[in-house]
């Protein structure tokens, strides 16, 4: 039985276990390192009996390694397993045995089972592997993967397709036990879009770069990925180097704040609970950061006594922003904001995200729009303390080397090539067809959101299947070498509706996509709409930046594109602009915000209630 902060699961699973028809077992409890000591408390009645033992490692550890601690202590033939939130019916392991019993050459049996509550299946489930309840397999030197070589939700991968190689899988046909839903459940915590890496880490409190990879996601090696930066030295402290404490979430590219570390800053970690998939929190996987604990965060703010709280960055970490900033009325408090505003008022914490604008020491905001957007919110915000304006998720610098690779268009069949990385908004499969039309190519990247997009890509298809290219995710050190091969990529497609009025923008108007950094590594200049007249922010700042190509037709579109030479002159201006692209060459910037916040924040008329 492995278990984590499963207290209260346990003792049904167990009573479950002692009721079993077949009584000749032994019981090897595994706690993996589970917060506090409820688990001990829980299990302690049934250590009465001697067939159940118990072992707790010190820390989380991962599902393998627990499996084959249990697995080294194992003195039975039969191994069958019960998760703590599991249960198994009276005859389960006595069918189980008497199925391996009856064909010497099977390796494994598994039963049938009771899932989502009421549901149940006389096998496998259909779409996933099989469940360690269900299943009882013969000892042997076999081990499952550790968490140093992979994490998955995928049993098949970590175990069971290894010893299928070993001989046959036979089934009892009968359902005997529970696969118990609930939201913490392993597989869910790692399933994106809900679950995923960050949930994942959060939860069981992994203090190490994972090699990470879910039946819904993309993979991920942050081992590799990171390893340069976790074992560089430390940046000694600058003489005038801030404290700070960074805190709430940190969404895309969030190994950008190392460039604070690298100018001596020190740079503390305080995270909300209950991130998505995208929420990157803490134990940050590329290091340089030191965390503080989140059981009892209020005291731990209070030792370390920071020069700024740079509170960030997304919807989600409102609430918990929120409570720092009231927690914390003798600290400098900056609330750094992106996506969205709209969301807040849907989800029901615009009360919190007023309140985190209103009362913070100074604000941060992702576009000069957004910024003036919120002062039709709070009239005179942006004139009333000390305010800034930062793309809060750009990424370091350091992703952006590499030499650009020979297009596509100059190599091949001499058409257009052009990309999306991530969801093509605004590109409808009629939109599709109508670039093949113009011999223009959409190629389209993000395995998992391809999996979200099936209907959108078999229609785009049939219009255009020769023009539409499906590729897996790109991590940050390969953008320059694989994007730099198209001539020009998408941002969000969209006709704005605000006629240049502020009050009617919406956050199509107001944001800055992600992929635009992405897009700009490359030299990529960026697609999007002409909306002349109206307020939009990808607008302003690529006719600022000259990094644009404005379309009012596809057909006009086409026309841009194959314009050699002005396109050729579009890329290297891109090039020329990608420093103001990541988030390195806006630090001293941000630091003499800090220091201006600093300042202020002592001043009389700033007072913050405190919890």
């Amino acid at each position: 039985m492995p278990t984590y902060g499963q207290s209260h699961f346990l003792p049904r699973a167990l009573d479950s276990l002692l009721a079993q028809s077949l009584t000749a077992w032994e019981a090897i409890v595994i706690d993996d390192g589970s917060p506090g000591d409820d688990t001990a408390r829980a299990l302690a009645p049934f250590l009465i009996d001697a067939r159940v033992r118990y072992q707790r490692l010190p820390h989380n550890t991962g599902l393998g390694n627990a499996l084959n601690v249990a697995l080294d202590q194992a003195r039975a033939p039969l191994i069958a397993c019960l998760p703590s939130d599991d249960v198994f019916y009276r005859d389960h392991l006595a069918s189980l045995r008497a199925a391996l019993e009856g064909d010497p050459a099977a390796v494994l049996a598994f039963s049938g089972m009771r899932h989502h509550y009421n549901r149940e299946t006389d096998g496998q489930l259909a779409g996933v592997a099989l469940q360690l309840v269900q299943c009882m397999h013969r000892r042997s030197a076999l081990r499952w993967i550790v968490r140093g070589e992979l994490e998955s939700d995928d049993l098949e991968r970590l175990f069971w397709g290894r010893l299928r190689a070993r001989g046959a899988f036979i089934a009892t046909g009968q359902v005997s036990c529970e696969w118990t839903s609930h939201p913490a459940q392993r597989h869910k915590l790692m399933q994106e879009p809900v679950g995923g890496i960050n949930p994942f880490r959060q939860h069981y409190r992994v203090r190490e770069p994972l090699r990470f990879h879910s039946t819904t996601g993309n993979a991920i090696d942050e081992a590799a990925q990171y390893r340069a930066m976790r074992e560089r030295a430390p940046t000694p402290a600058a003489k005038d180097g801030l404290n700070i404490l960074l805190a709430g979430e940190l969404a895309y590219n969030a190994d950008r704040v190392l460039a604070l570390e690298e100018r001596g800053h020190t740079l503390h970690g305080l995270w909300m609970r209950e991130p998505y998939w995208y929420n990157t929190v803490g134990p940050l996987p590329f290091g340089h950061v030191r965390e503080l604990p989140l059981d009892d965060w209020r005291k731990a703010v209070g030792a370390l006594r920071p020069d700024v709280i740079h509170a960030q960055l997304n919807w989600q970490a409102v609430p918990f922003c929120h409570a720092l900033m009231l927690a914390t009325p003798g600290v400098p408090f900056v609330w750094h904001f992106k996506e969205g505003p709209f969301i807040c008022l849907e989800k029901g914490t615009w009360p919190q995200l007023v309140e985190l604008f209103g009362q913070a020491d100074g604000c941060i905001f992702s576009s000069p729009e957004m910024r003036d957007w919120f002062d039709t919110v709070l009239p005179g915000l942006s004139t009333s303390k000390p305010c800034h304006v930062l793309d809060g998720d750009l990424p370091r610098a350091g992703w952006f080397g590499g030499e650009r690779t020979p297009r596509l268009s100059a190599a091949g069949d001499g058409e257009i090539h052009t990309v999306v990385p991530g969801r093509p908004i605004g590109l409808h499969p009629h939109t599709v067809g109508e670039l093949a039309a113009q011999g223009i190519h959409l190629h389209f990247y993000g395995d998992f959101t391809q999996g979200q997009w099936r209907q959108w890509i078999g229609d785009a298809r049939r219009l255009a299947p020769r023009h539409l290219h499906l590729h897996a995710n790109v991590e940050q050190s390969r953008w320059v070498e694989e994007f730099s091969r198209y001539d020009a990529g998408w941002l969000h497609a969209f006709a704005s509706t605000n006629g240049g009025e502020l009050r009617r923008a919406n956050w199509d108007d107001l944001n800055y996509p992600a992929r635009m950094a992405t897009l700009a590594a490359a030299g990529l200049p960026m697609i999007q709409r002409r909306n002349e007249g109206a307020i939009v922010a990808t607008q302003a700042l690529s006719q600022r930046l000259g990094t644009g190509v404005f379309y009012e037709s596809i057909a006009h579109l086409g026309a841009l594109l194959r314009d050699q030479a002005g396109m050729d002159a579009l890329r290297e201006r891109v090039w020329s602009q990608r420093a103001h692209f990541t988030f390195d060459a806006h630090v001293p910037e941000l630091v003499a915000f800090f220091r201006s916040v600093i300042g202020q924040a002592g001043k009389p008329g700033r007072p913050r209630r405190a919890l």
